[in-house]
């Protein structure tokens, strides 16, 4: 086994580290307080090709394998994860999805725009009543001649303000559960699709967060993504890739904690000495940096897997399970070495600690990670 990364990847790693100081860490603070990103960042992940990673170069994409993805959003993470966010789902979610789903001519519509940063995509699932129970979904896709009729609402949708498509589920017929489910590429300027920015978050407070309403919206049976009742197992497989994502952002938060805290122990003194110096300091440091490495080796073993073709999605499971859980300890135990000053948003371990809080949550709860893992163990169903 090498663990070695190759000189492309190296450089690409290079190439998002030194975006994020350039164009993300300087502005990450205020965007947090602004609750608001400088939506100009999207052009900019496009034009670095950030957009495009894994799509294929036929349809704008920019290629590469997937640790060079884990890489870049890693970074992404590090500086800010409400810009990590951006690329996890717009390209993650639903640009890939357009790529392994999609027909000629949905490809060459969607792709060359959304891998270039003209536009920007979101992941229309979850909905009001319904968040890891995703099969029993309400949104309803009624054929009316050559058009679908949609009438339902979205909730905490990521991007969702500023997408020019939705990647939407809606159940299409009476089958109960996920069977009746159906994906659709919906233009967000459809009459009848309306966006309320969700506000007041505990983290990622800067990324464009979202409740959608749809209200009569028409669309041709040609934005039918996949056919006609394999939503759920279409929205199912872009999260199984999607967790590599949030793990590989969790990674980043945790580095940024590690970062933070060595560099604020070195500096600060508390009788007569830097607080380094401290055993417990030095407890609290070591534990960040275990939890940093492990996170990362499982968050590599995903794209490895999926690089070669293998199974991935419990090993998927596995990484945002303990990625997530471990950037929340990296963070809270960030904190506890910067003190009182780490309660202040001046310094940045407070926004990492509330960011962290969020991936424990989002693209399946901690513990759905646990049932999936537990079902593919036994191979019994916990539900």
């Amino acid at each position: 086994m090498n663990l070695e990364l190759s000189e492309e990847q190296e450089a690409v790693r290079q190439l998002a580290r030194d975006f994020v100081a350039r164009d993300v860490t300087p502005y990450a603070a205020e965007w947090d307080r602004s609750e608001n990103v400088d939506k100009s960042i999207v052009k900019k992940l496009g034009a670095l090709g950030f957009l495009g990673l894994t799509v294929p170069e036929e349809y704008g994409g920019s290629g590469g394998d997937h640790l060079a993805y884990c890489l870049v959003t890693e970074e992404l993470g590090r500086g800010d994860s409400s810009v990590r966010g951006i690329v996890s789902v717009s390209l993650g979610l639903v640009a890939k999805t357009v790529a392994a789903w999609g027909d000629e001519e949905q490809k060459r519509r969607w792709l060359p725009r959304l891998t270039s940063g003209d536009a920007v995509g979101c992941f229309g699932l979850t909905e009001p009543g319904t968040g890891s129970d995703a099969g029993s979904l309400t949104t309803r896709a009624v054929r009316d001649g050559a058009d679908y009729v949609i009438n339902g609402s979205k909730m905490f949708i990521t991007n969702g303000t500023w997408a020019d498509v939705v990647l939407l589920f809606a159940r299409t017929n009476d089958t109960p559960g996920h069977k009746g489910v159906s994906a659709f590429l919906v233009p967000a300027d459809t009459p009848g699709l309306t966006r309320r920015t969700i506000h007041g978050k505990l983290g990622l407070r800067g990324q464009a967060t979202a409740e959608l309403v749809l209200e009569d919206v028409r669309v041709p049976a040609s934005a039918l993504l996949g056919p006609e009742g394999k939503g759920f197992s279409l929205a199912m497989s872009a999260l199984a890739k999607g967790r590599m994502s949030v793990a590989a952002g969790c990674v980043g938060i945790a580095q940024a904690a590690l970062d933070a805290a060595v560099g604020y122990a070195g500096e600060r003194e508390q009788f007569g000495r830097p607080i380094a110096g401290y055993q417990l300091v030095q407890e609290l440091i070591s534990d960040i940096s275990v939890d940093v490495e492990a996170a990362r080796l499982l968050t590599w073993r995903v794209a490895d897997l999926i690089d070669r073709g293998q199974d991935f999605a419990t090993a998927a499971s596995r990484a945002k399970l303990f990625a997530s859980e471990a950037a929340v300890r990296a963070a809270s135990n960030a904190l506890q070495v910067f003190g009182g000053y780490g309660y202040i948003d001046e310094y940045p371990v407070g926004k990492l600690l509330r960011d962290a809080r969020v991936m424990t949550l989002y693209e399946g709860t901690s513990q759905i990670q646990k049932l999936i893992i537990g079902r593919a163990l036994t191979g019994v169903s916990a539900f």
